[in-house]
């Protein structure tokens, strides 16, 4: 996948729309043919110009739209002649050919209409909930980094305590759109843990960036067969968290509902619940797991990184309700949110994320706890320092073959029974071709597929076989 992301508001780049000249000055042609000598054409034969350089740089995206709107009008009046154009407003000027133009058709009504059918926003201001963990990184950077502004929209970030209170709350339609655990909008749309309403995750937000973190009192029991009876915490049981854990101490041998404990706990309580000795370790999301290193309370066993290189953890939602009231609303925060993850993609980028997201109203940790995790150069809580630069990465495609794998854990764990059509949930929740379609339009590389297998700890899983990979697994629910 590319990573060459657009760049954000406050940089300079080049915004030169050289077919927006003023269609009633006769100084300028609206042609731009090889013989051309307006500003904006003599611009085009430079590299590159500071976004000052352009005198619509600065105009909002309507009036934008205006300028084409009369370009495109006094254009088709003079039958693209451009001779005709600059002579008659030479004579008779452009205040004059305004008002000819507007007594026989009325401009501003044909801008109106013009803006309606072009996707004018529905409501600009939104609220939209996240979790305080690195997974949310593009969700909480694009605001104050401009991403959402970029795209017209007035969004408050709201601070959630965890996922129970997301999911209430994108239920009940307190907010437009959350950051959402990946398996989430999936269990919400099959009624699965709370009521049933139809949820579409068009974007994942992070690619690994977890990890199983033991209390520093169990620096000699790192063998997983050594756990029996530990108390371990996941953020949500519809997480990757829980599958994760799930998957890798059954791989060692133990039964996750019978040999250990697991409990749910949300993040932002995960350190203090070890330093209590209330958990013996936990699967959670970061800065937490960094964190508990960095406070000495805990120690990294395991990136999930090594447990399934690239698998999915937090995604951006919504009902689908909001998207079909919506559309053009939810078209533009998609944007916002793939641009912002594309950003948040690029290794160079980071630290200045991490100083974003840090404060209080976000994060509220550490700017060198986030660097360690964003960087992927941290330590280990064992002395070692260790550069993992996929600690943690940024994809937005929702892969289907991702939805395909988190319902066959979650049928795998008698989480759902009966006969589950898993092509047509994942092809129904994970909106896999919106996101390819903002993706081009915004200039990045897309799959040419929306399935694939995956090898998890050595084990292949065929993504057209999810029921025979779900008998293959010797301990599961009975």
């Amino acid at each position: 996948m590319s990573r060459d992301a657009a760049p954000p508001p406050d940089q300079t780049t080049d915004f030169r729309i050289a077919s927006l000249n003023n269609a009633f000055d006769p100084t300028v042609s609206l042609r731009h043919d090889n013989a051309c000598g307006c500003q904006s054409c003599k611009a085009e034969s430079r590299p590159a110009l500071p976004a000052s350089a352009n005198p619509l740089r600065h105009a909002s995206e309507e009036d934008m739209l205006d300028r084409a709107i009369e370009n495109a009008v006094v254009r088709g009046i003079f039958q693209q002649s451009e001779l005709s154009r600059r002579g008659f407003l030479g004579t008779v000027g452009g205040s004059a050919l305004a008002a000819i133009i507007s007594s026989i058709l009325p401009l501003d009504a044909v801008k109106a209409a013009v803006k309606e059918s072009s996707g004018k926003l529905e409501k600009t201001k939104l609220k939209v909930g996240f979790v305080p963990i690195t997974c949310a990184t593009p969700i909480i950077m694009a605001h104050p980094m401009g991403f959402y502004s970029k795209y017209g929209l007035d969004v408050d970030v709201i601070k959630t305590a965890g996922w129970a209170v997301a999911r209430d709350k994108s239920l009940a339609m307190e907010y437009d759109a959350s950051h959402m655990l990946t398996p989430m909008p999936l269990a919400m749309s099959m009624g699965v843990g709370s009521t049933a309403k139809p949820f579409i995750m068009p974007a994942v937000e992070n690619i690994n960036g977890q990890a199983i973190v033991l209390h520093i009192d169990h620096k000699d029991k790192r063998d997983p067969k050594q756990w029996k009876g530990f108390k371990f915490g996941v953020p949500f049981d519809y997480s990757m968290h829980n599958f994760l854990l799930r998957y890798y101490v059954a791989e060692h041998g133990l039964d996750p509902d019978k040999d250990i404990q697991i409990r749910v706990v949300p993040p932002p309580e995960m350190v203090a619940n070890l330093r209590a000795g209330n958990l013996d370790g936990y699967l959670s999301p970061d800065p937490f797991n960094q964190r508990a290193v960095w406070e000495k309370v805990g120690f990294i066993h395991t990136l999930t990184k090594d447990i399934w290189d690239g698998h999915p953890c937090c995604a951006f939602a919504c009902s689908k309700e909001f998207a079909t009231t919506n559309p053009n609303t939810f078209g533009a925060l998609l944007k916002a949110i793939v641009d912002a993850t594309h950003f948040s993609a690029k290794m160079e980028n980071r630290k200045v994320i991490a100083e974003a997201i840090a404060p209080t109203n976000y994060l509220n940790q550490p700017v060198p706890v986030i660097e360690q995790v964003l960087t992927g150069r941290y330590a280990d809580g064992l002395g070692a320092v260790k550069n993992e630069p996929a600690r943690i990465d940024f994809d937005p495609f929702p892969w289907h073959s991702m939805a395909v794998w988190i319902l066959t854990q979650m049928k795998r764990w008698g989480y759902i029974k009966g006969d589950v059509d898993y092509q047509k949930i994942a092809q129904e929740v994970y909106l896999a071709a919106d996101t390819e379609k903002v993706m081009k339009e915004l200039g990045y590389a897309t799959p040419d597929k929306t399935n694939k297998n995956y090898v998890i700890m050595g084990k292949e899983f065929d993504y057209t076989k999810p029921d025979e990979y779900v008998r293959s697994f010797a301990i599961k629910a009975d």
